[in-house]
């Protein structure tokens, strides 16, 4: 079967950095992985795909020769190529004992925690919690609190998971290492020592606080300034307050996914907003000023004599704000007039009076369909 794009076997753009191909790698190895998969070939084959794939994107060596020459950039990159004695391949040895030891880098920290060769710090999850917001706190952000779940280095055992005054045992099983080897014909495969569950230690005395997880889940509270004009699908970044990393690795991130509430007078449509004004007939036909309602107050417009239904008036920065900028959006009044539901006899005869003492040009619209009634010839 012809090799796929590594780019496409992890899903991830050419531009991906770093901690993307990461995220996507341990993604798809718990997806694929053959534990996870018992018996099904084709998981097992999916899953050599994706680590090769990872071999090469992870290190920049080998992903700026694979960039520049494609699955044969082993020959342009002197060393990268196949070595004598090694398996073919242009981005090093795939065989043998290499790739034993390939699986031992990739895998065993992924499935086995602390197991296999140990990591380095690495950064904890993102986290992303929902906030809700009316128009009128979108329109002038500001300070919120927020309360979520998220998880905490136990303050017991400083995240040993061991009681105070012991401290973990490495496993007898796995020696420490978190993985045991075994091999499945050409391939050595490392999978999770099923004593330590990868940990590469056992606790003999479990910590009281956090049961020898190490970590403990709390209920964090924090005040966020929300930036003015923020709209539904917006996302504001709080760097360093997700999950707790790996071996005292930087927490990752925390996202606030922005959801501003329906609003019974505005519709919002980007920066600008609708709205819908009911105006008397008189007002319509003789003009006047009316009080339109804001996000900041009431403002007043005048209502030129002759205006016509769904006629839109554009208020200019009356909006919200652009986030971010100091521009704002305008406010658009699109003017619904109301015709009495009942008149008087009076009222009547002063409305007939008043279409008698006009000119056809003064109804256009209904000029314009007398005219178009009087050609059309029923079939």
């Amino acid at each position: 079967m012809a090799k796929r794009d590594y780019y496409d076997v992890l899903g991830v753009p050419r531009g991906a950095n770093e901690d993307d191909i990461k995220r996507a790698f341990r993604t798809l190895a718990k997806k694929h992985h053959p534990d996870a998969n018992p018996g099904d070939k084709g998981a097992e084959d999916r899953f050599k795909e994706i680590n090769e794939a990872y071999e090469v994107l992870s290190d920049a060596r080998k992903r700026k020769a694979y960039d520049t020459f494609g699955y044969d950039g082993g020959a342009a990159d002197g060393g990268m190529g196949a070595r004598p004695g090694a398996g073919a391949g242009p981005f090093g040895d795939m065989g043998g004992s290499g790739m034993g030891d390939m699986f031992e880098d990739l895998l065993g920290g992924f499935f086995g925690g602390l197991g296999g060769r140990r990591r380095g710090r690495e950064p904890g999850e993102d986290l992303e919690v929902g906030l809700e917001l009316g128009l009128e706190e979108a329109f002038k952000g500001g300070e919120r609190r927020i309360t979520f779940p998220r998880t905490e280095i136990c303050g017991t055992c400083s995240g040993s998971g061991a009681k105070p005054g012991t401290a973990p045992e490495p496993c007898k099983t796995c020696g420490g290492r978190g993985q045991i080897h075994v091999s499945q014909g050409f391939f050595a495969i490392s999978r999770t020592c099923p004593k330590c569950r990868g940990r590469g230690v056992v606790i003999d005395s479990p910590c009281p606080g956090c049961r020898g997880s190490g970590r403990t889940r709390v209920e964090r509270t924090l005040t966020v300034n929300v930036p003015a004009g923020v709209d539904s699908g917006m996302r504001v970044r709080l760097a360093g307050e997700g999950e707790p990393g790996l071996n005292g690795g930087p927490r990752g991130d925390l996202y606030l996914a922005v959801g501003v509430r329906h609003h019974e007078l505005f519709e919002r449509e980007g920066d600008h907003l609708m709205l819908d004004l009911p105006v008397r007939l008189s007002v319509a036909a003789a003009g006047g000023d009316v009080s339109v309602p804001t996000l900041e107050g009431s403002a007043s417009l005048h209502v030129p004599s002759g205006t016509q239904p769904g006629q839109v008036f554009r208020m200019r920065g009356q909006g919200m704000p652009a986030v971010n900028r100091r521009s704002r959006g305008d406010l658009l009044v699109r003017v619904q007039v109301e015709v009495p539901r009942r008149l008087s006899r009076r009222q009547a005869e002063l409305l007939r009076e008043l279409e008698a003492d006009g000119s056809p040009s003064d109804y256009e619209s209904v000029e314009r369909f007398e005219e178009k009634k009087r050609r059309f010839k029923p079939s």
